[in-house]
């Protein structure tokens, strides 16, 4: 079962210095530490090494049902009681026309929980395929983040939390390096210029690992469905890529997303 309505603000942090090197001891603190304990640290790391939260903010979460969203959603209703900025949350779940098995009654049960309005929408993904196109993981990230602009615009909201961690985002990277031949990948906080919204990824600093364990000791049971288009997606080869080539190690692929700020552009064509 799911712990109750998040408690209050852990016990005080030390502040942590930008440089890379700090980065990297914040990782090793955070896997010396109980392994409950990482991903809020990691968390709160990034929302104010970003400036991630302002005074006032309105924010959507995204919340499929699975471990990141669901972890992000808990994480960022406990740091409402403390944060010294005052916000507001709310979580939106996109259901798809693909979305068979949906559990998203349970997803909003528990949200509720944790004092999060919470709510559902469908979206025809499939349905808005044009004729001969087929369907693929890209247009569905475009369809649900094009309704969640739509919505948090209509309804006031400032900023849209995703559920992205690190190796999302060192995944991106290499995707956009292998099959792009751009480096690029995804910010922590993106700030649109056609739209009043910006896009805040507060599990930026964690590794995926971490956010399964911090799921796992909170009792979280996945309420989200096995994507039947995600299983032969590039993003998986990638994933495997990335894991023979920096054998598991938090510190080699912390060092692949501190490379994404740390340009020279001097060796650089």
């Amino acid at each position: 079962m799911a712990r109750g309505a998040p408690k209050g603000r852990p016990e005080s942090s030390q502040a942590f210095a930008l440089s890379i090197e700090a980065r990297h001891r914040v990782g090793a603190e955070a896997r010396a530490k109980p392994s409950e304990a990482h991903l809020p640290k990691l968390v709160e790391v990034a929302l104010r090494r970003y400036s991630m939260i302002e005074s006032g903010d309105r924010i959507l979460i995204a919340v499929s049902g699975g471990k990141d969203s669901t972890s992000l959603a808990y994480d960022l209703a406990a740091k409402r009681r403390w944060w010294p900025e005052r916000f507001e949350i709310r979580a939106i779940h996109i259901a798809t026309d693909f979305c068979s098995c949906c559990k998203k009654s349970a997803l909003l049960e528990l949200l509720g929980t944790w004092d999060i309005d919470a709510l559902s929408i469908d979206v025809p993904v499939i349905g808005r395929l044009k004729e001969g196109r087929s369907m693929n993981c890209y247009w569905c990230s475009t369809q649900r983040r094009t309704e969640l602009l739509r919505y948090a615009m209509a309804e006031g909201f400032n900023k849209i939390a995703l559920g992205h961690h690190l190796d999302d985002i060192v995944e991106t990277l290499m995707m956009n390096m292998l099959y792009k031949g751009q480096i690029s990948g995804m910010l922590p906080v993106l700030r649109y210029s056609k739209y009043p919204v910006a896009i805040i990824r507060p599990l930026a600093l964690c590794e995926e690992r971490q956010v399964i364990e911090f799921a796992r000791e909170q009792g979280f049971a996945s309420a989200a469905c096995t994507c039947p288009y995600g299983a032969g997606s590039k993003r998986r080869e990638v994933r495997a890529r990335i894991a023979a080539l920096t054998g598991g190690s938090g510190r080699l692929k912390r060092n692949l997303f501190d490379s994404m700020s740390n340009v020279n552009e001097e060796y650089l064509p």
